[in-house]
């Protein structure tokens, strides 16, 4: 039976594809295979959640970054993790100049796929008076809806055991709770999913490379948790949902979701 197309109908758009993953620049050879799995994926854009180790050298950013992800180098959008801040100046901001051939931001704002991406910064100053804060204010304000993916290394909520709440982050997440739908962390090396704040879904990405920390799976906050497994988070974008999934290098899905924003209303 022929298929008669509905006049006036627009096809539904092609999801754009999103990776991230944090703390799996470390040269070793599960972290390679992992970022090999993505490459191979062809994403649309690539989500670096941080630390490149162990102290994010120029030569730690040449031996550990480049041989993992430097093939998505033109993909990426990175925020600082603590292992590289404290050497900034040679190591994350110069590599990141060359590979983008443009200065790149502390922290900054991207659109893609319907959604507002915000790359913030846990590792620059972060208080209520903070310049970046103001910066954040201005971006979330006079645009309703909530279609907004905000991304930083250290996670406000976190079940990891080794780290844990980063409590000094609350003045990012109380500027983006209810007003972003998803926020992405590492710095745990694990994955977790923890359940809704406030409107807003925190997922952690750690489990870059294979020095995996425990989780602690009893937390109530947290709807699931791998600490076993090399893993990184692929997310689909249409103009109203992001679908994701922890994925290891091997395809294997190790937890799914969904979650829906509201459009801005503005033009």
């Amino acid at each position: 039976m022929a298929t008669i197309a509905l006049l006036g109908a627009e096809p539904a758009p092609e999801p754009v594809v999103v990776w991230t993953v944090g703390d799996g620049a470390n040269g070793t050879t599960a972290a390679k295979r992992l970022g090999a799995a993505i490459s191979r994926d062809r994403p649309d854009r690539f989500l670096y959640l941080g630390d490149v180790y162990n102290s994010g050298t120029r030569a730690e950013f040449t031996r550990n970054y480049e041989p993992v992800y430097g093939a998505l180098a033109g993909l990426t959008a990175p925020t600082p993790g603590n292992h590289e801040w404290g050497n900034r100046a040679t190591g994350y901001f110069p590599y990141w100049r060359r590979k983008l051939g443009r200065a790149l931001d502390p922290w900054y704002a991207f659109d893609l796929g319907g959604w507002r991406i915000l790359s913030l910064n846990s590792e620059a100053p972060h208080g209520s008076r903070s310049e970046q804060l103001q910066w954040l204010d201005r971006e979330l304000t006079g645009s309703g809806g909530d279609c907004r993916i905000a991304f930083w290394h250290r996670p406000r909520f976190s079940a990891g055991r080794e780290h844990g709440d980063a409590r000094d982050v609350a003045p990012l997440w109380d500027a983006v709770e209810g007003r972003v739908a998803l926020v992405l962390n590492g710095h745990d090396h694990n994955s977790q999913r923890l359940r809704r704040r406030g409107g807003t879904v925190e997922l952690v990405a750690g489990a870059g490379g294979p020095n995996l920390y425990s989780a602690n799976g009893r937390d109530r906050r947290v709807v699931w948790s791998d600490d076993d497994s090399v893993a990184a988070l692929r997310i689909e974008l249409t103009p109203d949902r992001a679908r994701f999934e922890f994925r290891t290098a091997a395809g294997r899905v190790l937890h799914r979701g969904a979650t829906t924003c509201s459009p801005s209303a503005s033009p």
